[in-house]
């Protein structure tokens, strides 16, 4: 009889139980509005984390007094590249990320940073003024296939710099393989105006002074703008210097004509940077942008100098320096 008598108190103590492990809304009774709102759900969530808090007292002091700072990053091992620094390396040419999400140190070393600032407005100015508006005008007027000979034919002038740069980086396979280019273009290519030596699958490679010096151990160097030229370091000022004496323009002593070349390359050269405006004028810092684009680019051209890793195909010219067969210059040497 007890036993018999205890039944229905087992019976009603398990279904209590059961009920108690479920939510409370799902207990609620038929035809009760259940209220799921957010306000609802973080009054919810509030009492039952003080529910929590009141009845779990023997929690361990370590576990209360764990840090809950979110705003603390990862260790940079264990963060993965995320999409727009993937589009960003892409878009510059930026070294990739290694497997476990690291990407190599970018050091900025910009303390002119005033002075460059105001040469950086200067620059936009003339851009604004004559640049960019003679690079507008000259895509609408000239066809493109037009466009894309002139384009060639000043990158086949600048093989002689290109090969004379790879020899004085120890690069002789490089620079044989930028002289048969060179020949095939000038001969075949009618002067450089095509590219036959793309379509057999001769690299394109392009080099400076600048690069050079950086192979040869002059590795960091500082951020300066200059009027005209734009982004710079003092490495590749120097650098220059050293291309002068081997641009084919600058040994033209007409200067009606030399000039005229040199201001068609400087219109071509602005022509392929239309693409990339909206972006730098959406941006909140431009002048940080192109700064740090343009370091990015060009430490990553002398690091694969240094490890003898080049890119079969062409080089992406949009924070390539202006060389300086582009700037009409007096010719010193003459």
């Amino acid at each position: 009889m007890n036993v018999i008598r205890t039944l229905p108190l087992l019976v009603l103590a398990l279904a209590l139980t059961a009920c108690a492990g479920k939510p409370a809304r799902d207990s609620a009774p038929a035809g009760v509005a259940v209220d799921s709102s957010p306000a609802a759900a973080t009054t919810d969530t509030a009492v039952a984390a003080t529910d929590s808090a009141s009845t779990d007292v023997a929690a361990p002091v370590a576990e209360v007094a764990a840090p809950t700072d979110a705003g603390t990053p990862p260790a940079s091992g264990d963060a993965a590249p995320t999409n727009a620094e993937d589009d960003f390396a892409a878009l510059y040419g930026g070294p990739a990320p290694t497997a476990d999400g690291v990407e190599p140190e970018r050091a900025i070393y910009d303390p002119w940073e005033p002075f460059n600032r105001r040469v950086h407005s200067f620059n936009n100015v003339v851009d604004r003024a004559i640049a960019r508006p003679l690079a507008t005008a000259y895509t609408h007027v000239v066809p493109r296939f037009a466009r894309t000979g002139v384009s060639n034919f000043f990158n086949n002038l600048r093989a002689p710099v290109t090969i004379t740069n790879q020899l004085l980086q120890g690069r002789p396979d490089d620079a044989w393989d930028s002289l048969g280019r060179f020949l095939m273009n000038s001969t075949l290519g009618i002067g450089g105006l095509f590219d036959p030596a793309s379509k057999a699958l001769v690299p394109s490679r392009k080099e400076d002074f600048g690069q050079t010096l950086g192979a040869w151990g002059w590795r960091r160097s500082r951020y300066v703008e200059l009027p005209f030229f734009g982004p710079r370091t003092v490495r590749d000022v120097f650098g220059l210097a050293g291309d002068m004496p081997l641009s084919p323009i600058r040994t033209i002593e007409e200067d009606k004509v030399r000039i005229g070349l040199q201001g068609l390359q400087l219109v071509d050269m602005r022509s392929q940077l239309l693409a990339i405006d909206d972006m730098r004028a959406n941006a909140v810092d431009e002048y940080t942008l192109v700064r740090d684009a343009w370091l990015q680019r060009r430490n990553y051209q002398i690091e694969n100098d240094l490890r003898g890793k080049h890119a079969r195909g062409k080089d992406a010219d949009d924070t390539a320096p202006i060389p300086v067969d582009a700037m009409p210059m007096p010719n010193w040497g003459n």
